[in-house]
């Protein structure tokens, strides 16, 4: 690093009235006060770790890998994913709320821990981390073996109705996954048959072999199964079609309004975090947000760019979690 010192005293106004306004608008668009930032010049000085709660090659891993593969020109040090799976997302999120909330550790996070909560499976909630960012949105769809007789949604809910219980649907129980075939179930008045897998990976695999009828996948996970001829997407829960599936409809324009599935990742840290360092890793997040070869990366993982600052993505996380409240009780079965 290079350091000029000004030769006059109205340069040297200049420079820090220069560096306080830089200081401001970086702090304000991201929730966080100038003097905050200006603590954490040697912050980061070593590797942040980002555990990912799920195993490896489901769409949280992908998209937290092209996260990880694009940090560090940003945050100026490597952020390796560490993978930490086990309890439907919980066991990692677990292992960061013990973390040193010292900046050097942050986590996933997906509306599944929300899911998580309020089923019983963990007293943990996204209020007992600092939110960070959210960095991607991607759209669910109704994914199915290739080898099955449907061929459209239409004909998987009216089979589903002639057959209750019969269909053996993969999801991670307690999680976001769910979630979305209960919304499922409930607005076509539908009964599944739930079999529980440890991230979609997992599910999508077993998926793919058979040993399933159908499951919530994205395209991450299953995007090129269904370019194989493995499987078959039936509905997306995106408003509009998706660009990389054009003949896939959506749930909406299936007349099936309220059925909209996405999962929405972002970073947590450790509660107690500083705020200047939560500040430096937004920033940092959202200067990744706008690189184009990050966007391209996301895109090509089946996901969109959705960045959101500490502030916004806590108001995110608040409103998803009074929603999911709501429907916990129809995951008792």
């Amino acid at each position: 690093m290079s350091f000029f010192t000004p030769q006059h005293p109205s340069d040297i106004r200049s420079t820090r009235l220069k560096l306080a306004i830089g200081s401001l608008v970086l702090g304000t668009a991201l929730g966080v006060s100038a003097t905050a930032l200006a603590q954490s010049e040697d912050y980061p000085s070593k590797p942040v770790e980002l555990i990912v709660p799920w195993s490896p090659g489901g769409g949280s891993d992908t998209l937290m890998r092209v996260v990880s593969n694009h940090a560090e020109a940003y945050l100026g040090q490597p952020m390796p994913v560490i993978n930490m799976p086990g309890v439907s997302g919980t066991t990692g999120l677990e292992t960061l709320a013990e973390r040193a909330p010292d900046g050097y550790t942050v986590g996933q996070i997906h509306e599944g821990l929300l899911v998580a909560n309020h089923t019983q499976l963990t007293e943990l909630n996204w209020d007992d981390f600092t939110p960070v960012a959210a960095m991607t949105a991607s759209p669910q769809y109704l994914t199915v073996n290739a080898d099955s007789p449907w061929q459209t949604f239409g004909e998987f809910v009216d089979y589903a109705k002639k057959n209750p219980g019969e269909i053996r649907v993969g999801v991670t129980l307690g999680g976001i996954p769910h979630v979305h075939a209960a919304m499922m179930e409930d607005a076509a008045n539908l009964s599944f048959r739930y079999v529980g897998f440890e991230g979609t990976g997992a599910r999508i695999r077993s998926l793919v072999g058979g040993h399933i009828d159908a499951a919530i996948g994205d395209i991450a996970s299953s995007g090129e199964f269904v370019k194989n001829g493995n499987l078959r997407f039936l509905a997306v829960g995106s408003a509009e079609r998706q660009e990389e599936t054009p003949d896939v409809p959506t749930f909406k324009e299936l007349g099936y309004d309220s059925l909209g599935l996405n999962i929405v990742r972002g970073l947590i840290a450790p509660k107690g975090t500083p705020e200047d360092k939560v500040a430096v890793l937004a920033g940092a997040m959202q200067e990744l947000s706008q690189d184009e070869q990050f966007i391209q990366a996301v895109h090509n993982a089946g996901a969109k760019v959705h960045f959101e600052g500490p502030e916004a993505f806590a108001d995110y996380l608040e409103t998803t979690d009074e929603t999911i409240e709501r429907l916990s009780g129809k995951l008792a079965k």
